[in-house]
């Protein structure tokens, strides 16, 4: 900017259109001041007032900054963009569409820098309230297809056969935001059409629920309104042969649907379907037996379409029509129908009902109605919950709850007694949108929600836990009533009437560590100076005198105190707090999962408390703030008349990850260093009765007490329970210790016969050591053990840090569920959103990285190069070889779409490549001097209908390399497939540390379309389950005489087809190493592929250590790593100062890194670390002054890990395989979780008859595998067969050809 051209001054608006002067000055870094009025003064006299004038001059002498454009192109279109932002986004129905459409590819409207037209166009719009006022907070809502203004119907169509839950008031509100948006009609239509659950209760509890949710439907109607049509129309498709009966018995039908087999009925003649039709609509005992389903495609890959039921008999009466009918319709035929005779223009459904819209649609086209469209929105899924009517039923009968408005069910009213408000759920609701995401939400997400309801609006009121006060004495108070606000920050509230009294209460936990002369905060009061503090033998406070100090008004180091003052004026209210917990414990259940096999049995805690005075004004439903305790709902008013208690639920607010027990904590050491304290009663269990005069039932009978209850304080403290609930139960706890000791005279955790490791003596001494005070401190740290207990680590601020770890569970109680935690408390994975699909974690992609480097080396050694083909395939070449594609059939994944546009044939995604290759190959072999061609590619591939994935072992989408291969002979082509499964086998036993048996698949089980297949078989010890490892495959000429892949023999002149080889390994190798080598404690893995080989971690650091010392510590750590590193050994050090030692223990046990090194301010003196392995624990001390002596020791450490790991592993299977030519034996053998090596004629018909014979009939553990052994391998070591040894099969006489792997396998 010129001399001339000196800025004097410059003021920026109050108004948002300033913005634009706002944004230029800043970005030309020119000062400014804020005023009424934006202007722009230059020292020549010249003044601008206007925003776009002062953001274009700064602009045009700023050439460097590049507001307007770098050329005179750019700068007009900056001024169009201008004219155009003043025009068009400044009205009162602003024209975004055009902005939208420039915006959608690039970030700046001009350019590739930020220019005027960007300020411009952005403080338009929102200084632009018609843009700014027009959307809430909401969720993303897809629009809907074919919507048109006042002509949208949606329908809400919920059963009666229980109370309305959180799903479907997602769906009810869903409804309605479309109905209101495109100012349309809601049908609310109860679905009625299973007179067996219909009750009419819950059909009227329904109705009153859709009230409470604001919802306002257009039409009420009943499926049922309809039954005379959808008769007219099942016997329209019986006689058009579209329909057929069915009396085949129901558990053969699904299995006949499963298996794609047609019914014996599907081609009965019109005649006699009418017939039966006839007796079914008259509920005799032969229509009873039938069924009438639809005649669609027994055959098809969508398990909806397999013929599906469209009219089943029931007789019991139907609410709406009594005894009418005997015959009703399936949800399924019924559902289009009335869809679509009531005019619904958009059937919302949940993503779970996909599958059968293609079912909807057919029955819509068969039976000519109109059309409409099906639209889908993502399930409410809670943890911890189940959403199911049938099982929330089971709840109720089960007296487990106390109704369908149980405070712990998910039901509407439920989670209302609960403290849930109308407008938090609808915040929530339309928070979600219509997305399509498939998540698990917890629940403190909707609790979240609410809070933002209550908070600014629930009066706060104060209460003590009754038996658990001490009594405060204040000097020179009169008794006296106060008026204050019910709510700090709301005065619209009201008031509330507080008591000021020279005799108050408090509780214990709050001044269990008070000391004379301090100064504490009386909340809604001000400071009191201690004066005398009166304690017990057992050091517990039990009375306290202070002496006013309201002058002081120094709050901020002070413990902070709620109270009560004690007046006959104004009696406590007896109060019970309710706290309640997840009625399932497991956070999401698996489809194997059965639900009643994660009952949590302790879900309800009651705490009495005194209660402020003026809770006995509440009403039911009023949601109140007990300070420093959290919100409360209250469920039963008091009653003076007959002492019936206030009762208040604990109202969750968001903040812990806890159903029920979620409370704002009392933070009564605010400002101090809370003691860390050691609960033995919660965590051991009490040691052999000591020898005394007691009598030894007697102390049997406490000592079991102690023990249970001690497991109750864990549990509750485990699940993150409220602290009221645990300091009752802690209180409990102690009574009995106490009465064991006076009935003994000794420690329950100390008796005279407790034995305990030497290990554990050391620590428990070193803890002593550590912990005695010292002398000037020490009557401060004598604080009670009951308060101990009380406070316990709820009131430490390091306990923000805690969680849960640890694996809960072990590998023996329950493998699933071990599998499941180890793989992500390890860091190996993350679920994802779309079932079957899984995120790998850095933790386990490099172990992938590394059997990726070691096997690419190795096969490039051998000629093989690298290459990517496409990952679709053409629906042509995908079913070019038929006998290959037949296993992957039900599998694929096709795309069937471009945006809303079919596409003209669908594309596959791959299962295999080998279709997609070898059509190149064709192209690419002409002469014998193309052979042999050897490639191999890294890459995804999709196998999708499965029922139940599991992460690695069975999943959607997974990694894998595939190599493929040509030869001209089939000498070469077969030396190649056992090399390459030689590569794989050192994949498992030199970097895994997993043995393996190496075998040729039966003709059964080897790859469709091969000559046959070679594999390496891996054995799980904790299920006794054989896993697939990899395979090499042998596919003779089979694919090349498919895809025509010929060369000219040099011989002959004459065309020949190659010889061809498959071969792959996939991530699965990451779930055998899992299950292979996870323990209770969590993974270990391998040294040769842990990311991580050596962790070091500093110890010992206290707050006795000063900064210098700390500092040395974590340098040591960091030079002994970097020394690690650059010996060749994959080290890191831990210096997070904000976990302690302990949890990083846990933490690099539960991802299983190899080794552990131990630093703490003992070691650097004495110049050693300690090296600590974590497959078996065992610590070495190492001289750390030799470098070079101390890296040898660390590479021969991890080698002596790794081979132990391989010989333990080896050992566990060898003894796991039994061979027996006994089928008796054979099938004991199998039960007993073992493999099996048994003579086999290697027939079809005998491996599928070996299967079913072996199947378990009744296993006495139900979660037990039960299927029957399947053939694994033939190994390719064989023990000597005798020439006249039969088939294992039973009943089969043929001669053996060979001993064969049997058992069970994943």
């Amino acid at each position: 900017m010129s001399s001339a051209c000196n800025v004097e001054s410059a003021t920026v608006g109050k108004k948002l259109r300033s913005a634009i002067s706002l944004l230029t000055l800043e970005s030309a870094s020119i000062p400014w001041s804020l005023g009424d009025n934006s202007c722009f003064k230059l020292s020549s006299g010249t003044t601008f007032n206007n925003d776009i004038a002062i953001a274009r001059f700064i602009a045009r002498t700023k050439p460097d900054l590049k507001l307007y454009g770098e050329n005179i192109l750019q700068s007009t279109e900056i001024d169009a963009w201008i004219s155009f932002s003043q025009k068009h986004l400044g009205s009162s129905n602003p024209d975004l569409s055009h902005l939208n459409q420039q915006l959608s590819q690039r970030t700046f409207l001009v350019g590739y820098n930020v220019t005027l037209a960007d300020f411009v166009a952005w403080t338009t719009i929102r200084g632009n309230e018609a843009v700014s006022h027009s959307k809430e907070d909401v969720g993303k809502f897809i629009e809907l297809p074919g919507a048109e203004m006042g002509k949208v119907v949606v329908r809400f169509p919920p059963e009666a056969s229980g109370y309305l839950h959180i799903g479907h008031a997602k769906a009810a509100l869903l409804n309605q935001h479309y109905q209101t948006n495109f100012k349309g009609k809601l049908v609310f239509r109860f679905d009625d059409t299973n007179p067996v659950k219909e009750k009419a209760d819950f059909e009227k509890v329904i109705t009153e629920d859709v009230a409470m949710l604001q919802v306002k439907p257009d039409i009420f109607s009943h499926t049922s309104d309809n039954f005379p049509l959808m008769l007219e129309l099942a016997e329209k498709l019986i006689k058009e042969g579209k329909a057929y009966a069915d009396d085949t018995p129901t558990e053969e039908m699904r299995k006949e649907r499963e298996q794609k087999l047609a019914s014996k009925n599907r081609d009965n003649s019109v005649e006699k379907n009418m017939e039966l039709w006839k007796e079914m609509q008259a509920g005799t005992e032969r229509g009873l037996q039938c069924c009438i389903r639809a005649k669609i495609d027994y055959q098809s890959v969508n398990g909806c379409l397999r013929d599906p039921t469209m009219y089943r008999c029931k007789l019991e009466p139907h609410p709406k029509t009594g005894t009418k009918y005997k015959a009703y319709p399936t949800y399924d035929f019924a559902c289009p129908i009335v869809d679509s005779v009531e005019g619904v223009t958009h059937a919302l459904r949940t993503t779970e009902y996909h599958d059968r819209d293609d079912q909807y649609y057919w029955f819509i086209d068969q039976m000519g109605l109109r059309r409409l469209h099906v639209w889908e929105y993502s399930r409410l899924n809670l943890t911890h919950t189940v959403l199911s009517k049938r099982k929330l039923a089971w709840f109720v009968e089960q007296g487990i709850v106390e109704g369908w408005d149980d405070p712990r069910f998910p039901t509407v009213r439920g989670i209302i007694r609960r403290g849930m408000t109308i407008e938090g759920l609808r915040q929530f609701i339309v928070a979600q949108g219509s997305s399509r995401s498939i998540v698990n939400m917890e629940w403190d997400k909707i609790w979240a929600f609410n809070r933002k309801v209550i908070d600014p609006i629930a009066p706060r009121y104060t209460s003590v836990i009754k038996g658990a006060t001490v009594s405060i004495k204040i000097s020179g108070v009169d008794e006296k009533a106060d008026s204050i606000p019910k709510h700090p920050k709301n005065n619209d509230i009201g008031t509330k009437t507080v008591w000021f009294s020279s005799d108050i209460l408090v509780d214990k936990v709050d001044v269990a560590d008070i000391q004379e002369g301090e100064i504490i905060t009386l909340i809604n009061w001000g400071n009191i100076k201690i004066s005398k503090v009166d304690r017990n033998e057992n050091k517990e406070v039990t009375a306290i005198s202070a002496n006013l100090d309201l002058e002081n008004t120094d709050f901020k180091k002070t413990k902070k105190v709620t109270w009560l003052s004690k007046t006959d004026k104004a009696p406590f209210v007896p109060t019970i707090a309710v706290y309640y917990d997840y009625l399932i414990t497991k956070s999401v259940l698996g489809k194997d999962d059965n639900f009643r096999d994660f009952v949590n049995k302790n879900t309800k805690n009651e705490v009495e408390m005194l209660g402020d005075p003026e809770l006995k004004n509440l009403k039911v439903g009023d949601i109140i703030q007990l300070q420093r305790r959290g919100f409360f709902r209250c469920d039963q008013v008091f009653e003076s008349e007959t002492g019936k208690p206030c009762v208040l639920i604990s109202v969750p607010d968001g903040h812990a990850k806890s159903g029920g027990a979620t409370t704002t904590e009392a933070k009564s050491n605010k400002g101090k260093e809370p003691k860390k304290v050691k609960v033995e009663s919660a965590t051991k269990q009490p040691s052999a009765v000591p020898s005394t005069g007691a009598s030894s039932e007697a102390v049997d009978k406490l000592n079991s007490e102690i023990t249970e209850q001690g497991n109750k304080v864990r549990e509750l403290k485990g699940s993150n329970a409220a602290k009221e609930a645990i300091d009752v139960e802690v209180k409990k706890l102690l009574e009995l210790k106490k009465r064991f000791k006076d009935l003994t005279g000794e420690d329950p955790a100390g008796g005279s016969r407790s034995k305990k490791p030497a290990k554990e003596k050391k620590a428990e001494n070193e803890g002593k050591k550590a912990a005695k005070p010292k002398k000037a401190k020490q009557g401060k740290q004598e604080a009670s053990k009951e308060s101990a207990a009380l406070e316990d680590e709820r009131n430490n601020p390091e306990r923000k840090k805690v969680s849960r770890l640890g694996l809960e569970i072990t590998k023996e109680e329950n493998l699933g569920e071990w599998y499941s935690q180890v793989i992500t408390k390890a860091e190996m994975i993350e679920y994802h959103d779309v079932s079957g699909c899984y995120i790998l974690r850095p933790w386990s992609f490099a172990i992938w990285e590394y059997i990726k480097d070691f096997f690419d080396g190795e096969i490039k050694k051998l000629g093989v190069k690298n290459v990517y083909f496409p990952i679709f395939v053409s629906k042509a070449a995908l079913e070019r070889e038929k006998t290959h594609i037949s296993d992957f059939a039900p599998e694929v994944a096709w795309v069937t779409k471009s945006g809303d546009t079919d596409l003209a044939e669908p594309i596959a995604i791959r299962p295999t490549s080998e279709t997609v290759m070898y059509p190149s190959y064709a192209k690419w072999i002409k002469s014998h001097r193309d052979l042999p061609l050897k490639l191999n590619q890294w890459n995804n591939v999709v196998r999708w209908e499965f029922k139940h994935p599991q992460p690695f072992i069975r999943t959607r989408e997974f990694l894998w390399q595939e190599g493929h291969s040509a030869f001209a002979s089939r000498k070469e082509a077969e030396e190649e497939v056992f090399t390459i499964l030689e590569l794989y086998r050192r994949i498992y036993e030199e970097l895994l540390s997993i043995p393996v048996i190496k075998g040729r698949k039966t003709e059964k089980e080897k790859f469709a379309g091969g000559d046959f297949t070679t594999t390496c078989e891996a054995f799980i010890d904790a299920n006794g389950r054989g896993a697939q490892g990899a395979t090499s495959h042998h596919l003779g000429q089979n694919f090349s005489k498919m895809f025509d892949i010929v060369y000219e023999d040099p011989e002959t002149k004459e065309k020949a087809f190659a010889y061809q080889n498959s071969w792959g390994i996939s991530t699965r190798t990451l779930g055998v190493l899992c299950l292979v080598h996870g323990d209770n404690k969590g993974l270990i893995i391998p040294p040769k592929v842990a990311d991580i080989q050596v962790i070091i971690i500093p110890c010992g650091i206290s707050a006795n250590l000063d900064d210098s010392q700390r500092k040395e510590i974590y340098d040591k750590c960091q030079k002994y790593a970097k020394i690690l590193i650059e010996g060749g050994i994959r080290a890191e050090c831990d210096n997070r100062d904000n976990y302690t030692a302990g949890w990083k223990f846990n933490h690099y046990e539960v991802k299983g890194v190899p080794v552990r090194v131990e630093l703490g301010p003992k070691d650097i003196k004495s110049n050693q670390f300690v090296a600590v392995r974590r497959d078996n624990g065992q610590k070495t001390t190492i001289d750390a002054t030799d470098a070079i002596g101390y890296i040898k020791k660390f590479n021969k450490l991890l080698d002596t890990v790794q081979a132990d790991m391989f010989t333990n592993a080896k050992k566990s299977m060898d003894k796991r395989i039994i061979r027996t030519d006994d089928w008796d034996n054979f099938r004991k053998q199998l039960e007993a979780k073992n493999l099996i090596l048994s003579p086999f004629c290697g027939a079809i018909s005998c491996e599928d008859h070996i299967k079913a014979k072996s199947a378990s009939e009744d296993p006495v553990d139900p979660r037990a595998p039960s299927m029957g052994a399947k053939s694994l391998c033939i190994p390719l070591e064989q023990p000597s067969l005798k020439d006249d040894t039969k088939c294992i099969s039973p009943g089969c006489e043929k001669k053996a050809l060979s001993y064969t792997l049997f058992g069970r396998s994943y």
